[in-house]
């Protein structure tokens, strides 16, 4: 029989303990299913840039993205338990605590919401559009279609349903239409119409857009996963709007009807109108989160009749993950 030392024991000790510290890390990183709002494009260029160049994976995750789109109810699998995170909406979001649910946003990479709408050259101004019709989607009416009625003093007797056809507006001069400044609005530009796009927030709709979401229980269990999800997603944005390159490969594959034209127009687009580097974020770090701007989206959504006074809107955000953050270029 064989004898061990002491010593040759100690050593396969030692190397054992050593091997049991190392390789939880070694062996897997921490998984995330990140659900995404639509079809892989620019406006989730950030992640999937994270994704392509290792961002995630430096930071131990390992992140799944999954593509949304007209006939996926985010919310719903989220509360399901069928991913950990989702690109979601504040006035959504909020309307959810309202039921009753758990869900929580977490940062809002996006500091504007890219819609707007989409008129003719000849509507120079949104106090232009008594008289036009406009064509507004099943949700439109009821997010941002209250908030331009109000304001503007409109009309519902003007509304159109919009069919995500931009072939209406291509025929009618008398029409106007919501747009995302990403997509639609390229869609009139190959088309060689004339028109002009009003982005929403410059005139004071509050929203943010494309807000992170998940539930309290993943927080609880898994704080510190989320806490570098936040960090690298916005470290993924930084990187995308520098060089989309490696971002844009994973898109297009993931959506082969995703040109390079359209990722390059919705680029610059985001670029133009600061969605994510303006406000707030420009002194205080990409994806961050105000009471002061949650407030005047709950401010907003009571007086529309889109949400009850009483509701606990604070409960629908958390900013842990991004008041130190200060992710800027």
């Amino acid at each position: 029989m064989k004898v061990i030392s002491r010593i040759t024991l100690s050593c396969y000790m030692l190397s054992a303990l050593a091997l049991g510290a190392v390789s939880p890390a070694v062996q897997a990183n921490e998984k995330l299913v990140l659900l995404t709002s639509w079809y892989a494009q620019a406006e989730q260029g950030g992640y999937y840039q994270a994704l392509a160049t290792g961002i995630y994976r430096r930071y131990g995750l390992d992140v799944s993205i999954q593509s949304g789109g007209p006939q996926v109810n985010g919310m719903q699998l989220l509360l399901a338990k069928r991913a950990d995170v989702i690109i979601g909406y504040d006035l959504q979001l909020l309307q959810t605590v309202e039921r009753g649910f758990q869900a929580v946003a977490i940062a809002a990479p996006f500091q504007f919401d890219p819609q707007g709408l989409l008129t003719h050259a000849g509507v120079t101004s949104l106090r232009d559009l008594k008289g036009k019709n406009i064509l507004v989607s099943s949700s439109g009416q009821s997010t941002w279609w209250p908030w331009l009625k109000a304001r503007y003093s409109l009309s519902d007797a003007q509304t159109r349903p919009y069919t995500f056809n931009i072939q209406p507006f291509v025929a009618d001069e008398n029409i106007a239409q919501q747009a995302y400044a990403s997509s639609e609005v390229f869609q009139a530009h190959k088309a060689g119409v004339k028109a002009n796009f009003f982005l929403f927030a410059k005139y004071g709709y509050p929203p943010y857009g494309g807000i992170l979401i998940t539930r309290p229980d993943v927080i609880a269990h898994n704080r510190d996963a989320m806490a570098k999800f936040v960090r690298a997603s916005m470290e993924g944005w930084v990187s995308y709007l520098k060089d989309p390159t490696p971002g844009n490969m994973l898109i297009k594959k993931e959506n082969p009807n995703m040109g390079d034209d359209l990722l390059a127009w919705g680029v610059a687009q985001i670029k133009k109108y600061h969605l994510i580097d303006g406000g707030d974020a420009a002194t205080q770090g990409w994806g961050t989160m105000t009471e002061a701007r949650w407030q005047k989206t709950r401010d907003f959504m009571v007086n529309a009749k889109l949400l009850k006074a009483d509701t606990h809107w604070r409960q629908a955000y958390t900013t842990q993950f991004i008041q130190d953050l200060h992710v800027k270029p």
